[in-house]
């Protein structure tokens, strides 16, 4: 069974299980599917706002697939969860992104 295979499963049982969906983002984004990759980083932001990595990773995403001004949105909304979360290494590494594509 593959990667997304099996974390589906897991989602199926538990919708909201945030470590299986940010496994099948990032597993769809490693295979080139930039749209749903990006359906199931806002799935999984939706459902918990506090996991930062999910705004970031969206960002790369986005980013690698040319797609600047979304890119910015998602770390906009990433700094802003990584600042409530007090998580201050997330916070630098998207700000940092965040100012060079504001370039």
């Amino acid at each position: 069974m593959d990667k997304i295979a099996a974390l589906k499963e897991i989602l199926a049982l538990d919708p909201k299980n945030s470590f299986a969906r940010y496994g099948v983002a990032m597993e769809l984004a490693s295979r080139g599917d930039t749209d749903a990759s990006i359906a199931e980083f806002t799935t999984l932001v939706t459902n918990d706002p506090d996991y930062t990595a999910g705004y970031f990773m969206a960002a790369q995403t986005l980013e690698n697939a040319g797609r600047t001004d979304e890119a910015i949105e998602r770390l906009k909304a990433g700094v802003a969860s990584a600042r409530r979360t007090g998580n201050n290494h997330a916070l630098s590494e998207m700000q940092a992104m965040l100012d060079e594509l504001e370039r």
